[in-house]
């Protein structure tokens, strides 16, 4: 949406274009451990799936690849879309879109806390830490209608593909 707003410094009115801002979320899922739930180390504090934003001129696979080796120290293979999440006010600080995707790690046994993450670790879908922050209780509750047979997940086109 575009508003027209005034300069701070020139009081001259100028265009702003006020969009969502494109995120990525990964559920990272291992059968008998669970998914990878990080510790927030920033606001909003609470646990929540790892993610973050896509650069200018990143591919959405690229960016979620590229976020959980971020965050979690894991080089995960994209398995699926679980869909796209883009409510006004699921995330506090600004408006975001998120591309959420199902993935699993290459080695779990790498996973640590890195970049904005305070802690990282696998927890069952039945005991979840709390509080989640975002609306990451929803998309894990869509998650678990996918491991229950009611619900797909669409593929991933491979990062890097034109």
């Amino acid at each position: 949406m575009k508003k027209t707003v005034l300069c701070p410094h020139c009081g001259k009115p100028y265009s702003k274009w006020c969009n969502p801002t494109p995120t990525t979320d990964v559920v990272i899922y291992e059968p008998g451990r669970g998914v990878v739930i990080i510790r927030r180390g920033n606001e909003p504090l609470g646990y929540a799936l790892p993610g973050g934003f896509i650069e200018e001129g990143e591919q959405a696979e690229a960016a979620a690849v590229r976020e959980m080796k971020e965050e979690t120290g894991l080089d995960v293979e994209l398995t699926g879309l679980l869909g796209v999440y883009s409510r006004p006010h699921r995330d506090p600080r600004q408006h975001t879109l998120s591309v959420v995707f199902t993935g699993r790690a290459r080695d779990a046994a790498a996973l640590h806390a890195g970049d904005d993450a305070a802690a990282a670790a696998f927890y069952p879908l039945d005991a979840l830490p709390e509080p989640l922050v975002f609306d990451h209780a929803r998309i894990l509750a869509d998650f678990a209608e996918v491991l229950a047979g009611r619900r797909q997940v669409a593929t991933v086109e491979p990062a890097g593909d034109r």
